[in-house]
């Protein structure tokens, strides 16, 4: 594939990004900066209209990325390329008409909506806000409608738009939050966790509306989640995190198939499966000890010290993403040892 049609096929690519926090008064006791490493050199491609699924355990920097893309957060080093344009470089002045293309639908439903708006009105803030900037011609009619709109594609009747959001449960303001990053006509959603705080119940709900929008609007989602079943469900691609980086990319079929990184591995084995008889006859990797603190960069391989299958290499080099897919598909990952037996093949 040319660079061209390359770049034409991708709506978002991150390159090298690192997300650093300081240490708040550290430096006054120490004398040195100190850092937390939230997120520290990680790259990725989404695809128009496919879903690139981020997984990790708590703590891993999932939330971080995304907000780091959003520009939410200002990164410390890296690209954010949203069609081709580099964002990263842009003054918050001027990410107004970035915004309309991509759109966050937040965590929880609960603290994510203005208690003193009606459905109606947190729905078309973002309509009227770009209408002020001259960014967006629409007349109040049209407002009205795209609401009443908006309203049936997430599943609500249009006669609820004059309530507020104590009014409604958990789940159905979790779709007032999707009609609002609707509003715009958006071309990439960054999904944080967007179903974790809501029942098991609805939460299968919520995520078919998201594959019926994405259908529908040709969407595309970065999708972050720490359940292994929701991913899988949602996802075209997956990447998984740890400790601020990423270890393993792949289509979901090839990664829940055949895990190669030992933490991918450890991650999956620990998913319930309903089946009793495969639950109770496959193997668990029951890794040592606790997540490192992420205030430290490390020479090595950052799943060194829970690693079972590491190496004397991995305590001193970290690996990089290598293709191990010798197929045409796309499947990197992070690990000496993979590294070591692709080369034997």
């Amino acid at each position: 594939m040319s660079e061209e049609n390359k770049n034409n096929d991708t709506i978002l690519e991150v390159r090298g990004l690192k997300m650093y926090f300081p240490k708040s008064n550290n430096e006054l006791f120490s004398g040195k900066k100190e850092y937390i490493y939230a997120v520290d050199d990680i790259s990725f491609e989404i695809k128009r209209g496919e879903t690139l699924g981020l997984v990790g355990e708590s703590g891993c920097g999932k939330s971080t990325v995304v907000r780091a893309v959003d520009q939410l957060y200002k990164p410390t080093a890296g690209q954010v390329i949203l069609e081709g344009q580099d964002i990263t470089k842009m003054k918050n002045s001027e990410m107004l008409p970035v915004r309309q293309t991509m759109q966050m639908v937040f965590q929880d439903p609960y603290s994510s909506l203005d208690p003193r708006m009606t459905t109606a009105q947190i729905i078309s803030e973002p309509m009227k806000i770009y209408r002020k900037k001259g960014l967006l011609k629409i007349t109040d009619q049209e407002i009205d409608e795209r609401i009443d709109h908006l309203m049936e594609l997430v599943g609500l009747s249009k006669f609820f738009k004059h309530r507020y959001p104590h009014e409604f449960s958990g789940g159905q303001r979790q779709r007032i939050g999707i009609a609002r990053a609707l509003a715009l006509k958006p071309k990439l959603i960054l999904a944080d966790e967007p179903v974790s705080a809501l029942d098991v119940s609805i939460q299968a709900q919520i995520l078919n509306l998201f594959k019926d929008i994405q259908k529908k609007m040709g969407l595309s989602y970065l999708f972050i989640a720490h359940d292994l079943a929701v991913i899988k469900y949602i996802s075209d691609r997956i990447a998984v995190m740890y400790l601020g980086k990423i270890v393993e990319i792949a289509d979901y079929k090839s990664l829940y198939d055949k895990p190669l990184h030992p933490y991918t591995q450890a991650l999956l084995s620990a998913a319930p499966i309903p089946d009793p008889e495969i639950e109770n006859s496959r193997q668990r990797i029951i890794l040592n000890g606790d997540v490192p603190s992420p205030d430290q960069q490390r020479p090595g391989c950052y799943f060194y010290d829970r690693c079972p299958c590491r190496m004397e290499k991995c305590k001193h080099c970290q690996p990089s993403l290598l293709q191990t897919d010798k197929n045409g598909g796309d499947h990197r990952v992070a690990c000496f040892k993979v590294e070591e037996e692709l080369a034997k093949n």
